[in-house]
């Protein structure tokens, strides 16, 4: 599928409804012999989930899972063990100091545990409702995006300190990533822009508008290239330039999208959104152009996944769950509950 030429709002707006059009054309002619179920990894526990880890060269799969990290062989597919929590999210892994790190409202920590052993060592408090959580190589920190404080926090894992923060961001904090270069990119949901800062000042050197996206959320990037793509909850994938701020490419995506994994190696970018259960996956072709390679049926409420870069397979948490509740006053905004039995990870492969 030819990406889109940029000009101004109205001409990208327009050309973005013609290529919703195109999509899922677009997808059932590279479906063949594509991603498809290989199977589904049950996990006991009939509650919620948030971020999944992939650890390629230590074959391992972490998998939040509310009270717990569920940890899972990437080879074998078997659970290796848990990490207890409380309201956990995210998972970053340090291996050159064999640590491992949990985010966690509770009401905000992060958990601190062995990489061999899974055994808790330490535990630091951040700000609160801490959600997405990863490792800088560059100042060699733990980054956590505060959303409750609307901040974020850095950690110096080798004391296991709060050695400063990024306050008064006045917005929906989402999803971020590090270019292992000096520079953390932050996506403000509910303002529709794009934070650049400084990894090592702390401070915000860029504010960047998203539009045409709407409520920007998750986020990888190509580092060699330094575009940070985008999945955005309104339907759409967008790819900036991260040293200019330019959108230079904007596609079609499903709604509800909660997570986007950049692999390298094969030139592929995958997003995972559960308000339709699809996967919609895009090669990159150069930089500046990509084409929707498929699109893949997941399941409803399929949202957060992982990719091993090893096997290129993606790894998806998903539930089964019955009728929606009807509204009350003390619950005007139901969701509907999970079938016992029934959580666990979709394993999706070529």
């Amino acid at each position: 599928m030819a990406s889109l030429s940029l000009g101004n709002d109205n001409t990208m707006k327009h050309q973005f409804r013609f290529a919703i059009a195109l999509l899922f054309g677009a997808a059932a002619l590279f479906a063949a012999g594509g991603y498809h179920l290989l199977k589904k990894i049950s996990i006991p526990g009939d509650y919620g989930w948030d971020y999944l880890t992939a650890d390629s060269d230590a074959r391992r799969l972490y998998v939040s899972h509310d009270k717990e990290v569920v940890v899972i062989d990437l080879d074998t597919h078997l659970i290796l063990g848990k990490i207890p929590g409380d309201d956990v999210h995210g998972i970053a892994v340090v291996k050159e100091l064999g640590r491992g790190y949990i985010s966690a409202t509770d009401p905000g920590s992060v958990t601190v545990f062995d990489l061999k052993t899974l055994a808790v060592v330490g535990k630091v408090t951040v700000g609160g409702d801490p959600n997405a959580i990863f490792y800088d190589r560059k100042t060699k920190r733990i980054f956590t995006i505060d959303r409750a404080s609307k901040r974020v926090s850095a950690i110096d894992p080798k004391t296991n300190t709060v050695v400063g923060t990024v306050e008064n961001l006045g917005g929906r904090t989402e999803h971020a990533v590090s270019d292992d270069a000096g520079h953390v990119f932050l996506n403000m949901q509910d303002l529709g822009t794009l934070l650049k800062i400084d990894a090592q000042t702390l401070k915000v050197t860029d504010t960047w508008k998203l539009a045409p996206c709407e409520q920007p959320s998750s986020m990888d990037m190509d580092r060699a290239h330094n575009r940070v793509f985008i999945g955005c909850r309104s339907g759409a994938m967008t790819v900036v330039d991260g040293a200019t701020g330019r959108i230079v490419d904007i596609q079609p995506i499903g709604k509800g999208v909660d997570a986007t994994e950049f692999d390298a190696g094969r030139g592929l970018l995958f997003f995972s959104t559960g308000a339709d259960g699809m996967m919609s996956v895009f090669h990159e072709d150069t930089p500046d152009k990509y084409a929707l390679v498929e699109s893949v049926k997941t399941m409803p409420g399929a949202r957060t996944m992982a990719v091993d870069r090893k096997t290129g397979r993606a790894y998806i948490s998903v539930s089964e769950f019955g009728p929606t509740p009807a509204p009350t006053t003390q619950v005007p905004r139901p969701r509907p509950p999970m079938l016992p039995g029934t959580f666990g990870v979709l394993v999706l492969g070529q």
